[in-house]
């Protein structure tokens, strides 16, 4: 069977194929009653309409590119909240009719390839998360003048409308808690130092230890499980009489805790632990992880309202989401 035509639909509906195809692109000036006959006539003869006739029409693609500046091992198998980060981002687009378009730019190949690719028109904006501090990728975009926002603050002095979550307050919060359990000697698995969330966690954790006079005690990861449980053999040998940590993600929390059961420490009674954003499997560990919730799906969200605010014209204020402490058996 032919597929059928636009010319088709304006017949069945007794209108042009001008007035056809305004009710197709969702434009606004056609009258109630005939956009209802050019409906119905779409409906009876399942009509689809050409993307790329369209495109040339709107100048719109309708997807939207969600980079993320990370290694396809890390995004697909190791770190859960890229795979809620993509599954919101699909579902929030998804309500206005456009598509994610997923692409991962971990080296300077790749970082080549994507800004070739959104330089070329395939999409209509782009989402960037994850980014570390020598990513060229928000200045390139911002001089292709395409709609760009973040999941995060940018790491570079760039201007693009950001959805955060409050990674100062919540390491503050996750580090008075230890605090006010007695606990005095209290270390931090920093994330990378090259990352807005990695600085940020470690900034408040350093200030809650400044206030309380205690001494910092820091080792660094990189987010990974493997990097927190080489951290955490680290900060045993710096101090062996250490008895909290304050872990800045949930999966470098899960390698400290297989480092700590390894050296005989118990947890909650010899050290204490804290995580930070609450992924499925802090419920799950041996003990279950204390840790700060981090609003992903919200974050995401509100991360889709500003780009969908640039195509609108309107401001794009960035968005900073509160964190919330979650209290379990690891405290």
């Amino acid at each position: 069977m032919r597929r059928p035509t636009l010319e088709a639909v304006a017949a069945r509906a007794g209108v042009s194929r001008a007035t056809a195809s305004r009710v197709v692109n969702g434009q606004t000036t056609v009258a109630p009653q005939i956009r209802d006959a050019v409906l119905r006539a779409i409906d009876e003869l399942g009509y689809v309409p050409n993307s790329a006739a369209r495109s040339l029409v709107t100048q719109r693609t309708d997807s939207i590119a969600l980079v993320v500046s990370e290694p396809p091992t890390r995004v697909f198998s190791e770190d859960p909240l890229f795979s809620t980060v993509i599954r919101s981002a699909s579902l929030e687009l998804e309500t206005v009719n456009k598509q994610v378009v997923l692409m991962l730019a971990s080296s300077a190949k790749s970082h080549a390839r994507v800004e070739r690719y959104i330089a070329g028109g395939h999409v209509d904006g782009v989402m960037l998360i994850s980014m570390h501090g020598a990513d060229p990728l928000p200045s390139a975009l911002s001089r292709l003048r395409v709609p760009v926002v973040s999941y995060g603050r940018p790491a570079v002095p760039v201007d693009i409308p950001y959805a955060d979550n409050d990674n100062v307050g919540g390491a503050e919060t996750a580090v008075r808690h230890l605090v006010e359990q007695g606990r005095r000697r209290i270390a931090t698995i920093a994330g990378p130092q090259d990352m807005i969330g990695g600085q940020d966690r470690l900034t408040g954790y350093r200030n809650v230890l400044r206030d309380s006079d205690r001494r910092s005690i820091v080792a660094v990861g990189d987010f990974t499980r493997e990097s927190g449980a080489v951290a955490m053999r680290q900060l045993l040998g710096d101090d062996p009489q250490l008895d909290a940590v304050f872990v800045a993600n949930d999966l470098m929390a899960v390698g400290a805790l297989q480092s700590l059961r390894q050296a005989g420490r118990r947890v909650p009674d010899d050290v204490a632990l804290v995580g930070f954003d609450d992924i499925e499997a802090a419920k799950y560990t041996e003990p279950p992880l204390t840790t700060i919730r981090h609003p992903v799906i919200e974050q995401t969200a509100a991360m889709v309202r500003l780009l969908l605010d640039l195509f609108e014209g309107l401001p794009a204020e960035p968005v900073v989401l509160p964190t919330e402490l979650v209290i379990r058996e690891s405290t």
